[in-house]
Formats: C-alpha cells, sequence, structure tokens
C-alpha cells in the first residue's frame, strides 16, 4: 500500500505541474454552467425540476467528456515512462507493476473525481439557487456522479493498457483517440445501422443487448437514463435500448472497470524499460 500512495502523490505533482487538474475542473465546470443555463427552460415546460433536466443533460455530456478525460489523462502514463527513461528507475523499487498502475490510477481516479464532483456541484448550486425543488433531483446527479466515477476508472485501464501497447507518447495519443472515436461515437452508429437493418428480427431482439452491454459508455447511459425513467423519450441506441433490464446495466458498468484494469497489467507486464 505504501508503494501506491507514493506513487499516486508523486503522480498527482505531476498533473499538478502539468495543469492537469486545473484543465479537468475548467472543463466540467464551464460545460455544467452551460447545461445549467440551458435547462432552465425545459425544466418549466415539462414540468419537471430544474436540477432533473440538468442531470439528463450531463448524461449525456458525460458520456464524451469523461472518457475523454480518462484518455487523455492515462495514455502517458506507461509510454511516458519508457521514453523518458524513468520507468527502469520506478521499477527497481520494492513492489510490483501492478502496485505501479494501481498508483498512477489512484491519483487519475482522484483528479478525475475532483473534477466531476465540481462540475456537477456547480450544476446543483446553479439549480438551487433559482429553484427550491430542484432539491427533488439531488439523488439522480448522486447516482450520475458514481457511475461517472465507474465510466472514467473504465477508460483510465484502457488508456493505461494502450500505452503499455504503443510505448511511445506519440503513438499512444493517436491511439487512444481512435479508441475514444470509436467507443463512443462509431460504435453506437454500427448497432443502430445493424438494428435499422434488421428491423426487429433476431438480432435486435437477442444480440443487441449483449453487444450493447459491451461498450462501457452504453452501459453508462442506459442505467442512468433507466434510473430517471427517461428511456422512452431517448434517442438513438439509447432509446433501442429501453429494453434492457437497468440492473444487466449497473453489473456490466461495475465489471468494466476491473476488467479494462486487469488488461492494463497484463499489457504493463509485457513492457521493457
Amino acid at each position: 500500500m505504501s508503494r501506491i500512495f507514493a506513487t499516486a502523490a508523486s503522480e498527482a505533482r505531476i498533473a499538478l505541474r502539468n495543469r492537469w487538474v486545473a484543465i479537468a475542473v475548467a472543463m466540467m465546470a464551464l460545460f455544467a454552467l452551460v447545461l445549467s443555463a440551458a435547462g432552465s427552460g425545459p425544466s418549466g415546460t415539462l414540468g419537471f425540476d430544474r436540477l432533473s433536466v440538468t442531470v439528463a443533460s450531463l448524461t449525456s455530456l458525460a458520456v464524451y467528456l469523461v472518457p475523454l478525460m480518462a484518455l487523455l489523462m492515462s495514455f502517458d502514463a506507461v509510454a511516458g515512462e519508457v521514453e523518458r527513461g524513468t520507468l527502469a528507475l520506478a521499477l527497481t523499487y520494492p513492489g510490483s507493476r501492478a502496485s505501479l498502475l494501481a498508483g498512477k490510477f489512484v491519483a487519475h481516479l482522484g483528479i478525475l473525481a475532483l473534477a466531476v464532483a465540481v462540475g456537477y456541484g456547480i450544476a446543483a448550486l446553479a439549480a438551487l439557487a433559482f429553484e427550491a425543488r430542484a432539491v427533488a433531483g439531488l439523488a439522480a446527479l448522486w447516482r450520475l456522479y458514481w457511475t461517472s466515477l465507474l465510466l472514467g476508472a473504465t477508460f483510465l485501464g484502457a488508456g493505461y493498457a494502450v500505452s503499455a501497447w504503443a510505448r511511445r507518447p506519440g503513438a499512444a495519443a493517436g491511439m487512444v483517440i481512435g479508441l475514444w472515436l470509436a467507443a463512443v461515437v462509431l460504435y453506437d452508429l454500427g448497432l443502430l445501422a445493424a438494428v435499422v437493418a434488421d428491423g426487429g428480427g433476431t438480432f435486435t431482439r437477442h444480440v443487441f443487448p449483449w453487444l450493447v452491454m459491451g461498450n462501457p459508455a452504453d452501459a453508462f447511459r442506459l442505467f442512468n437514463l433507466a434510473a430517471s425513467g427517461a428511456t422512452s423519450a431517448a434517442a438513438g441506441v439509447a432509446g433501442a435500448a429501453g429494453f434492457v433490464p437497468p440492473l444487466q446495466a449497473l453489473a456490466w458498468l461495475l465489471l468494466w472497470p476491473f476488467a479494462a484494469f486487469a488488461l492494463a497489467i497484463a499489457a504493463f507486464r509485457k513492457v521493457t524499460p
């Protein structure tokens, strides 16, 4: 545990020096303010409290922004150490490679947790300042917060795996952007095209739900939309997958971080300094 905490403290100092903490917090705060302002109109029209409407908007934002921030923080974790020549020194200290990677994970997840907390906290304060009944949406906001961290943890692990495979920061940066596009954008487009072509057949009823759970971003979106009762109003893959049980989506969302971190450890063990 001492190795993990020492590595986490070192990574946190590096993140502060590289402005990652400031960038992540500023991004979440800016988007939260914009969505809070944009959510004031629909809340009165639809009859929902202002914070609940904002949470629905934040769900759509988080599925894009949280994985991107996680990947941008993690792509340099192994490849950067290899390029700078510091990995060989780090591996001479007592402790396993898994503990070294776990320390990086703790630091990066802590930064992500801070950024998301600031962003969502600003959204909550803005909603409560203008509408007292917005307190009804705090439970939904809390659910969105911890599921956002699960989503971020998954992509942190994926970023470490890519960083270990690439072994060069430039190559790793290109690969994580490709991974983000594939997982968050192109995967859904491909599934939606297949559902339309199938026309409600065997693929839609039996194969499609499993493929949706094969993407942590979709599992995150489906669980939050189902928990808020908004799947009937959702569009795209989220709307088409309204029949997926919320508990199934939650189970996959809980499993994905462990699977991604295990993949990262396996890839890291093959890296030679």
